[in-house]
């Protein structure tokens, strides 16, 4: 029975790298199939349903937080690649066994399927980034009527239940990343911008409507 322990390690080993390369290639195409419709199929769409693709870039010069919440949006979108590619890698994962990868990608489905619901709610005012030269409309209806960013929250949830599939320190990194770059762009670029443009529109909308969640962080006067 001495003997047989080191070939049964061995085996338990080698089923536990399969499994976990499995939910890496899971997320790894889960993720880049996301990321294409959500940021390229979604802009083709945009530009033949309005003539315009929707990107606007980062805003601010560099070293101001409008700057560093579009540098560090992209950061976590690469990492959010890289995360997988590195368990591949033989990065180091912590343990969790199937339960946490399965709560994983039952997070990751939820929040693909709720920024496409999100992104198609904000039909022509649509954007990535903000151009303090135009106008949009102000989306209120729909899930906008009680969180005035789902797609932000959709996206959050959606880079969670990645890091439950591959938990490494590339996929908890690019989660901080992604949830400082929306604290910022909501705050100091969006904000602004839509209280200056829908002034008291907008001052009586994010009264009712949380900033992220239901209820929670709606502004006052």
């Amino acid at each position: 029975m001495r003997q047989l322990c080191p070939w049964v390690r061995l085996l338990h080993a080698r089923a536990r790298a399969e499994a976990v390369n499995g939910w890496a290639w899971a997320a790894l195409v889960l993720y880049l199939g996301w990321a294409v419709f959500a940021f390229g199929i979604r802009a083709v769409l945009q530009r033949r349903r309005t003539g315009d693709a929707g990107f606007r870039g980062i805003s601010g010069r560099p070293g101001e937080a409008s700057w560093w919440a579009g540098v560090l949006f992209v950061a976590a979108l690469l990492g959010g690649a890289a995360a997988p590619v590195a368990t591949l890698a033989e990065l180091p994962t912590w343990e969790g066994g199937a339960a946490l990868h399965a709560t994983g990608l039952a997070l990751t489905l939820a929040g693909m399927a709720l920024t496409t619901a999100a992104q198609m709610a904000m039909g022509a005012s649509w954007r990535v980034g903000v151009d303090a030269g135009e106008r949009t409309a102000l989306v209120t209806s729909g899930v906008f009527a009680y969180v005035r960013n789902p797609v932000f929250t959709a996206m959050a949830i959606t880079a969670f239940g990645l890091g439950l599939m591959v938990p490494n320190l590339i996929a908890l990194a690019a989660l901080v990343a992604l949830v400082v770059a929306v604290q910022l762009q909501v705050r100091v670029v969006e904000e602004p911008y839509l209280a200056s443009v829908h002034a008291d529109d907008y001052a009586a909308y994010s009264a009712g409507a949380g900033r992220f969640l239901p209820g929670l962080g709606r502004r006052t006067a």
